[in-house]
């Protein structure tokens, strides 16, 4: 955890380096910080609440694959066309919102409360959304092209395994190593969420068409539905653009 660090000094110390907005100048990011969570509500389902948003994910999910590809979906398309970029390949690495949104179609994965209305959120607003563990990170968010020297705590064959970004990928990062690669494909296992929880961390990411007002509301969104997970839930969030 950065331990020395409230919510709003990490996120004033969260920094998107040059090198990925002249990649993508549309770029932009929304960071959240939402405290007082309370793992015995988190690690559960959630009721009602949670149950209905990711019905409406679903149903929404649906209408739109009803009318169109779902790699023409237009927020889908600019992640496809920004992995291209960075030399990833979209149709083997898909960002989360496109595996996302494939998935609800036919029915969201259900983890816990927490991840679940996270990903109905992202499937809703159509902005691809990834949570993690506040106390796991190590320093503050830097959103970098990788030199391939990070190292990314992950699993492979269902062990535990530390591999290594392509130079010049898109990645988040702390003091540590890579917390997600891809910009939005794979998180690590060290600030990933789980049922002891108490403070998470999610990054909202944005690309042309997305507005600053679709990033606000999909915080929005989660900010409203996460005060049923805890009883002294606190929100705290950043806009990062372009210079």
């Amino acid at each position: 955890m950065p331990d020395t660090m409230t919510p709003d000094e990490f996120l004033a110390a969260s920094t998107v380096e040059p090198a990925v907005f002249a990649l993508r100048p549309d770029y932009r990011a929304m960071l959240v910080v939402i405290d007082g969570l309370t793992p015995a509500i988190t690690a559960h389902e959630g009721g009602t609440a949670v149950d209905e948003l990711i019905t409406a994910a679903e149903t929404h999910a649906a209408r739109l694959l009803s009318t169109s590809a779902v790699d023409e979906l237009p927020h889908i398309a600019a992640w496809r066309e920004a992995y291209r970029g960075f030399g990833a390949k979209p149709q083997r690495t898909r960002n989360s919102l496109e595996g996302l949104t494939r998935r609800a179609a036919k029915g969201l994965p259900r983890v816990n409360a927490l991840t679940d209305v996270y990903n109905a959120i992202s499937v809703l607003h159509q902005i691809p959304l990834g949570g993690e563990d506040f106390r796991g990170y190590r320093g503050p968010a830097r959103l970098i092209r990788a030199t391939g020297e990070e190292p990314f705590d992950t699993t492979a064959h269902g062990e535990p395994a530390t591999e290594y970004p392509d130079a010049g990928e898109v990645v988040w990062c702390d003091d540590a190593g890579v917390t997600c690669r891809r910009w939005n494909w794979r998180q690590g296992r060290r600030t990933g969420l789980s049922d002891e929880t108490q403070t998470a961390f999610f990054i909202l990411d944005a690309l042309a068409p997305a507005t600053d007002e679709d990033l606000a509301a999909t915080a929005d969104s989660l900010a409203e539905a996460l005060p049923g997970l805890g009883s002294r839930v606190r929100v705290t969030r950043r806009l990062i653009g372009a210079p």
